[in-house]
């Protein structure tokens, strides 16, 4: 069973209730998986299947509108995101009964997990939680401070250096002498992919060491920050190079701070 935890919590409560209810339909998709005493199964899936089209389109739609009412930078991404969803519900709808219902639902289960918990803890999560730039810039929030210490000193040195990643990018945003900036950024970008999967690495070792019962959570956490950076367009990327850098700075300060303060200090507690 997939759990709604405290880590998927977005701060709007709308969303959240959405989000909960999301999480329903994948263990009843789980759940009808595992029913080997089940035999026609047919019925029952294009049943989820309708729902699971019908419940995503009227949640990407108030997402969608809360998106825009508050301007938040990463709306587009979020309408390609879901629009990919909705692609690939209805090409599982379209071939129902031309595949054997055991490794549909199987296609289906583990697309979902692997979305959902990278839609919300990758993209999700900083639409209640990401104040705007100018914000994090009057709080200095893209250093490093006490406040997130998790008491394991080598993860808190990783974490240090991430600031400083993070205090590089904030410093070519505001260098107005340099017009393009684009090696920065892929500079800056590669270091980042490397460095998190280096620490994510690191971290998940320490938490398997210690049996850790977030383990899970916590590496849905970093494949869905991976991902992130992954999917960014390089080409978009030369076109709108501050807003890029902006926004970039705007997810990484934001998810960061959220992962440390809500998931990272519990390893050390």
């Amino acid at each position: 069973m997939y759990r709604f935890t405290q880590d998927c919590l977005i701060g709007v409560e709308e969303i959240d209730k959405e989000h909960k209810e999301l999480f329903r339909i994948v263990n009843d998709v789980e759940e009808l998986l595992a029913n080997d005493y089940r035999e026609d199964k047919y019925d029952a899936i294009v049943k989820l299947l309708r729902e699971l089209q019908d419940y995503s389109e009227y949640h990407f739609r108030h997402e969608e509108e809360y998106m825009k009412k508050i301007g938040h930078p990463e709306l587009e991404l979020q309408k390609k995101q879901h629009r990919e969803f909705a692609v690939k519900m209805n090409e599982l709808d379209a071939i129902v009964g031309s595949r054997q219902e055991h490794e549909l639902l199987d296609e289906l289960m583990q697309y979902l997990v692997t979305w959902l918990f990278r839609h919300i803890i990758g993209s999700d999560m900083m639409i209640g939680k990401m104040p705007p730039l100018k914000e994090w810039e009057e709080k200095q929030e893209y250093t490093y401070t006490t406040q997130y210490s998790t008491g394991i000193t080598f993860i808190d040195d990783e974490h240090k250096e991430l600031f400083r990643i993070i205090g590089e990018v904030h410093r070519v945003i505001v260098h107005d002498y340099v017009h393009d900036k684009y090696d920065e950024i892929v500079r800056l970008l590669e270091e980042l992919k490397n460095y998190t999967k280096f620490h994510f690495g690191d971290e998940e070792e320490y938490m398997a060491a210690i049996h850790y019962e977030g383990l899970e959570a916590q590496k849905k956490a970093h494949d869905a920050f991976v991902s992130r950076l992954e999917e960014m367009d390089l080409e978009e990327v030369d076109d709108n190079q501050q807003k890029t850098l902006e926004e970039l700075l705007e997810f990484l300060v934001g998810w960061l701070v959220n992962h440390i303060l809500y998931m990272d200090k519990k390893i050390g507690k």
